[in-house]
């Protein structure tokens, strides 16, 4: 993984987003809408990737952002609205979680089906890479909740220590530690499952 993977951006200008804010927060149903139309599909890729279970993942998309609209006037213009929507997102999805499985601290899930599709495959130009892209994906998925959910706002939302350690509600201290033992981790399980087809890897540090 020598890059972040599938790198997004702000679909809009600070200043564009404040002023959507601003106009959701005097009830301009529009506004909202088009809020919701910047964040679901990059919301819902992150949902899924934590609980791996589309319908569920609807659902704690929608009460995200009914959360997210009813407490609007509280939201404060300091921070990046993206992240207080992963904030939301991230502890809906650990309540599901909890009510559906313990959380250890150990390998984490293990249990997702091989068969089940990759709502976020990049198309890639040969089989090696594709196959090498399916493999780092399903190692991010044997990580700890936190883990998997520490690499993917970092390498596919872009979203330093500091923004994670307020999604995450973390010390930044924790947040670099579990990128390092996740680093580890993917390491050590994409070099075991390429076999004689094992590339030069290198995982890019937190910076």
């Amino acid at each position: 993984m020598a890059q972040r993977l599938g790198t997004n951006y702000e679909s809009s200008g600070p200043l564009d987003q404040r002023k959507l804010i601003r106009r959701a927060q005097r009830g301009d149903q529009a506004a909202s809408r088009e809020l919701v139309d910047l964040y679901k599909e990059r919301l819902f890729r992150f949902v899924w990737r934590v609980i791996r279970n589309h319908h569920d993942a609807e659902e704690i998309c929608q009460e995200t952002f009914l959360r997210a609209f009813a407490a609007l006037d509280s939201f404060n213009e300091r921070y990046r609205f993206s992240t207080w929507l992963f904030t939301i997102a991230y502890r809906l999805s650990l309540n599901h979680l909890r009510r559906r499985q313990p959380i250890t601290g150990g390998n984490g899930l293990n249990d997702v089906p091989d068969n089940q599709p990759d709502a976020t495959e990049i198309l890639a130009a040969s089989e090696q890479a594709k196959r090498l892209e399916r493999l780092i994906w399903q190692s991010v998925d044997r990580l700890s909740p936190s883990q998997k959910a520490t690499v993917l706002l970092f390498y596919h939302e872009r979203m330093s220590c500091q923004e994670i350690s307020k999604v995450l509600d973390m010390p930044v201290a924790t947040i670099k530690s579990h990128l390092h033992r996740a680093r580890a981790k993917l390491r050590e399980m994409l070099w075991d499952s390429l076999g004689d087809q094992r590339p030069q890897m290198r995982i890019v540090g937190a910076g």
